[in-house]
């Protein structure tokens, strides 16, 4: 790597965090704003850009834009707080743990095709013998030119492969870059594009999110505190399951946990939430409980335990907590919109139609952010218009409901693929099997009996308490 490549690497990452962490406090005042209108009320509208000057009256409220840096000021000003008989170490370590798992989650989110991906090469079969095999799904991805001379030079075997494919198929051809060139580099719009495990990265980092949570639950010193965190980490391993099952037919099909490969598959064929509606259906239910969102935010429910397992926290350290879930859902948006909804493709509209260069990129980073943003709207909608589960409902329906539509899902899919009974068609037969298990399941569901109470022993039902009452009153009289 030259400098110029580690320089445009540092600035792509400063921009993605800047960009990142710019959405966060403005995610927060978008909340707000709908939470307003869904209420029937105004909103924060007071506060501007005005700093209090008459020379700048013109920007005083402004829709009340200014309210994130004016968020921004009182959790810096706020008085750092830290109660008696805490463990300081892990008390402090939690918010950066919980933060940080979220902003690295981040960095295989791609904004737009690095490069042109080229036609998929089998490097499983003899190439001497035999032509590429479109029906192979692991391949190996030569970026560009000099990334063909450093595998040639690493592994002459996989070379001779190459170009043996390359005659057999005049459209195997090495990519040009299809991005903007700075210094002769290519500059990536991620932070670390083509990433071969990508989706499995985001889960991987995704799951260390829980020990910020539980550190903070068990260093504070507080019940309350400590029960959010143990919800946290029973929620967030049951709903792992179901997340991970969501997307295993999309890595079949695609054969690649590569997250442009994905979004490129789509805009050559049809988008996922046509082929995987239940997948999508599962995906989505699975991110709001790994976000702790309603009605899966039982780690943090006040009406049961004050604040869940920030409680203890205020100032900075409250706010990286905050800043890691917002951070986390844009996040999993992207993934969602990367995974089922085309990425940052049109319906339509191939991606040979965008114009090349600095105007196709920042059209296709418009259409990416616009479906991010969508996803999260739908996310404050639901907040404000679904009630919270029990912890009880919520597990049953993690391991009673998801886990069982995934496993339906999944091998209904694979047997569909792999018999093709209607041959090139039988990929229109995925989403009518994907109705068919949700109707299963939800009609085998409302047919079982509803379970009885249950009462420990030596505590007795309300209408017993009630009579025994009357009866001691009755004695009384």
């Amino acid at each position: 790597m030259n400098i110029t490549e580690l320089i445009v690497v540092l600035v792509t990452i400063g921009i993605v965090f800047a960009g990142v962490m710019t959405f966060v406090g403005y995610g927060s005042l978008l909340e707000r704003k709908i939470s307003a209108w869904v209420q029937d009320r105004l909103g924060p509208n007071r506060v501007g850009f005005d700093l209090n000057q008459p020379f700048l009256s013109l920007f005083k409220g402004f829709f009340g834009l200014g309210q994130p840096l004016a968020d921004g000021v009182k959790f810096l000003l706020k008085e750092e707080f830290t109660p008696k008989n805490v463990d300081k170490v892990f008390y402090y370590l939690a918010p950066a743990v919980a933060l940080s798992t979220a902003l690295i989650a981040f960095a295989v989110v791609p904004f737009g095709p690095t490069s042109v991906l080229p036609p998929l090469v089998d490097n499983r079969i003899d190439l001497a013998v035999s032509k590429p095999n479109p029906n192979y799904q692991h391949r190996v991805y030569p970026r560009t030119n000099s990334e063909l001379e450093k595998i040639s030079a690493a592994n002459p075997f996989r070379s001779e492969l190459l170009e043996e494919a390359k005659s057999h198929s005049p459209k195997i051809e090495l990519p040009k870059v299809a991005g903007i060139e700075l210094g002769g580099s290519e500059i990536r719009f991620g932070i670390a594009p083509h990433l071969d495990i990508g989706v499995l990265f985001v889960f991987a980092v995704s799951s260390l999110a829980v020990y910020g949570v539980v550190l903070a639950g068990w260093s504070s010193n507080s019940k309350y505190s400590l029960f959010g965190a143990l919800r946290a980490s029973a929620q967030l391993i049951s709903y792992e399951i179901p997340m991970g099952m969501s997307i295993l037919v999309v890595v079949f099909m695609v054969g690649s946990l590569n997250l442009e490969a994905i979004v490129e598959y789509q805009a050559k064929h049809t988008w996922f939430i046509v082929y995987q509606p239940l997948g999508c259906l599962l995906f989505l239910t699975a991110i709001f409980a790994e976000c702790n969102r309603l009605p899966f935010d039982l780690p943090e429910c006040e009406q049961e335990l004050v604040g869940g397992y920030h409680t203890e926290y205020s100032s900075m350290k409250f706010a990286c907590f905050m800043m890691g879930e917002y951070t986390h859902m844009v996040t999993t948006s992207f993934l969602l919109v990367a995974m089922f909804f085309g990425g940052w493709n049109i319906p339509f509209l191939v991606t040979q139609d965008f114009p090349e260069g600095a105007l196709g990129w920042g059209a296709k980073l418009v259409v990416f952010c616009g479906k991010m943003v969508a996803v999260i709207v739908f996310f404050m909608l639901v907040r404000w218009s679904l009630l919270r589960f029990r912890f009880d409902q919520l597990m049953s329906l993690a391991w009673k409901g998801l886990m069982t539509l995934g496993i339906l899902n999944t091998l209904g899919a694979v047997v569909i693929i792999q018999t093709k009974p209607l041959g090139e068609l039988s990929l229109w037969l995925l989403p009518a099997w994907s109705v068919i298990a949700l109707l299963v399941v939800t009609g085998y569901s409302m047919t079982r009996p509803k379970p009885s109470n249950r009462f420990r022993t030596g505590i007795k039902s309300v209408d017993q308490r009630l009579s025994s009452q009357k009866e001691l009153v009755g004695n009384r009289i």
